[in-house]
């Protein structure tokens, strides 16, 4: 079973998120090593019946991407976390309103 993870928010700015794809993510740590915020962190969750490493947002940072993130704005190219995932199990949603 695939479950998409998404980490992030709405606000009156925009949308913020970074999903994680638990079918496609090994829990590898290229995308947190890559992080210049090291926003990312792996970690253990229950994906159907069996523990896994998977990468998660840390929780001080996921009402925070907007501005943790901002360097790295998908709207400039790739963020770094996003090209360096050879799995493609991570990518970012990042709609401003402005």
């Amino acid at each position: 079973m695939t479950i998409i993870i998404h980490y992030g928010y709405v606000d009156a700015s925009g949308e913020y998120y970074i999903v994680i794809d638990s079918d496609k993510c090994d829990g590898c740590e290229d995308c947190a090593k890559k992080c210049p915020k090291s926003v990312l962190e792996a970690v253990k969750m229950m994906v159907d019946i069996e523990e896994r490493c998977l990468i998660s947002v840390k929780e001080e940072y996921r009402n925070k991407l907007r501005y943790v993130c901002a360097q790295c704005m998908p709207e400039k190219t790739k963020p770094p976390c996003v090209a360096t995932c050879e799995k493609n199990a991570i990518e970012w949603i990042w709609k401003s309103s402005r």
